[in-house]
């Protein structure tokens, strides 16, 4: 029997009128679509770009999408659909089409190349392929190859597509394109499927059938799928909107990226699911939504602390009537103290700080909305169970000591997707019962209150995406001229870790290959915001006895060195 342990001092300060546990619906994410199309027919569901979407056009599209896929691609119940696209309302259209059809849709980077896509095709058996036209020459190289790396059919989107007219001037040039008029064969155009008006067939998804794939990185480099159901998602959901008092009249702003947990919860699905509106960004644009937020009175917003701080620095942000926000909140780094203190002086908003990750579909811990800390991952949220444990007896640990934070609860994913060894390190069992191994150190207050302390994986934290060195640096050794390298994460005032190189060239290179060189070699062969964006040549890195690089050694002393950097992240900047 436990005892009166840290993880349940925080009830003592539990916000008033939040229940302790959480009672899943037992339905999908599209019941809720279809239940606010007949509530609030008329109602915005979408505003972008100067355009807006009701709800029952947004669910029309998306039955009729649903259609085009089951009767025209062959997408049955159990498959898996690639969808690959900035953010737009054929993202929404396209996510919820794939649900309806029975399917499960695998979200991927924009910024990934086509190794990395085929990668994704190859591990999640994915034979359909949703995709933006300005990235279609990223996925063309799949279709109708040999081999398990192969896809049979696109459905290439434009940004215009399904709106009544065209975007405004806000759409940025990159994303004004169209979808090309000769396309080959097994490529099929996003307004051809809505104008084709297949009726779907009859809903045959359950709670617990497969939703959504998201792939995240592991310490040997390579991506493991997250199998996350609409159970999960919508526990993960559904608490969040319980905890911070949200509602079907909220406006909700949307510029993280819909791809990543943090968008796609955040921006897409709790709105959807409250019946409110979304005013959604194509990219981010500080002064663009310094706008927004005033035409539209957006009440919530959700961010990672570098868009927050770009926003509020811009100078229409002090001129501008902001008074309808209410709610600002976010993870994936802590918000700096001196940008706290200005929200809260200046504003008079606090920056709701909250704590998950793609294995548990966004929210696992958050900080009450009346009585929140800075710098803090919050308490654990309803009906989730975290501890801290040692990392090798797994034993708790009390109050003040650091250890592995370990969770569950019902927004933890089920498993990786065929992946029983990340499982088995993965899942532990205390007490009789299955705790997900985040990988994080933390320490827990007298509280109850958790605070991030390191992070037992390797891993950079680039404006909450993950990078894992493994993999860059397995990339890094295919540059003909590097023979050692080791990537560390570095302080970066608008990221909050930023991806740095450490090389070795080989003798006969030296000299004649730059850092720029290695920079601009990354970036043609990994998501940009994996690529290092620093480097510094080295004579040798340090090893241990048994010839490991010693890459906290190497880590610690970067930070250390290191500068603060304040150049917009190329996932800030669009480009």
């Amino acid at each position: 029997m436990r005892q009166d342990t840290p993880t349940l001092a925080h009830h003592r300060y539990w916000p008033r009128g939040v229940p302790h546990a959480l009672r899943v619906p037992q339905v999908t994410l599209n019941h809720y679509l279809e239940v606010n199309a007949v509530r609030y027919p008329d109602k915005p569901a979408i505003v972008f770009c100067g355009q807006t979407l009701s709800y029952a056009e947004l669910l029309r599209q998306v039955n009729v999408l649903a259609g085009y896929l089951q009767h025209t691609l062959g997408v049955a119940r159990g498959d898996r659909v690639l969808l690959m696209s900035q953010n737009g309302p054929q993202f929404v259209v396209a996510y919820y089409a794939a649900l309806r059809s029975g399917a499960a849709i695998v979200p991927v980077n924009p910024m990934s190349t086509t190794p990395e896509l085929g990668f994704y095709v190859r591990d999640s058996g994915a034979r359909v392929a949703m995709v933006a036209c300005d990235l279609l020459t990223q996925v063309l190289p799949l279709l109708g190859q040999e081999g398990d790396a192969s896809l049979k059919h696109l459905l290439v989107h434009s940004y215009a597509d399904g709106l009544s007219q065209g975007p405004d001037d806000s759409l940025p040039e990159a994303m004004r394109g169209e979808v090309p008029v000769a396309l080959p064969a097994g490529v099929h155009r996003f307004a051809d499927a809505l104008a084709a008006a297949h009726a779907p067939l009859a809903g045959e998804s359950s709670p617990d059938d497969l939703a959504v794939l998201p792939y995240t990185s592991g310490t040997t480099g390579h991506p493991k799928g997250c199998c996350h159901s609409h159970r999960t998602l919508l526990a993960s959901n559904l608490a969040s909107q319980v905890w911070r008092g949200l509602h079907g009249d909220a406006v909700f702003l949307c510029v993280a990226p819909l791809f990543h947990m943090l968008g796609m919860q955040n921006g897409m699905n709790m709105p959807l699911t409250l019946g409110a509106t979304i005013v959604m960004m194509p990219r981010w644009n500080a002064a663009q939504a310094v706008e927004l937020v005033e035409r539209h009175r957006v009440t919530v917003w959700t961010a990672p602390p570098a868009m927050v701080i770009d926003f509020f620095a811009q100078p229409d942000a002090q001129t501008r009537d902001l008074s309808s926000l209410a709610l600002l909140s976010g993870g994936g780094a802590a918000m700096p103290e001196a940008v706290a203190t200005l929200l809260s002086e200046r504003f008079g908003l606090q920056y709701n700080e909250a704590y998950g990750l793609s294995e548990t579909a966004a929210f696992l811990h958050a900080n009450p909305v009346a009585r929140g800390k800075r710098q803090c991952l919050g308490m654990p949220t309803q009906g989730v169970d975290s501890r801290i444990v040692d990392p090798v007896s797994l034993q708790e640990l009390p109050p003040g000591e650091v250890g592995e934070l370990v969770t569950r609860g019902e927004q933890v994913m089920s498993s990786y997707w065929c992946n029983p060894q990340a499982d088995a390190a993965a899942f532990i069992e205390l007490d009789g019962r299955r705790y997900f191994r985040t990988g994080d150190l933390a320490h827990v207050d007298e509280e109850g209150y958790f605070f991030m302390r390191d992070r037992l994986k390797r891993m950079v934290n680039a404006s909450g995406f993950k990078v894992w060195p493994a993999e860059v640096e397995s990339a890094l050794y295919e540059h003909p001229a590097i023979h050692e390298a080791c990537i560390v994460g570095v302080p970066d005032e608008r990221r909050g870790e930023t991806v740095k190189a450490l090389i070795v060239l080989k003798p006969e290179h030296r000299g004649h290959v730059s850092e720029q060189d290695i920079i601009d070699w990354s970036r043609q062969r990994m998501a940009v915001y994996k690529a290092p964006r620093l480097v510094r040549f080295m004579e040798s890195l340090p090893k241990s006895g048994t010839g490991k690089i010693l890459w906290r050694e190497l880590q610690a002393a970067e930070q250390g060195s290191a500068s603060p950097i304040t150049e917009p992240s190329p996932e800030e900047s669009g480009s």
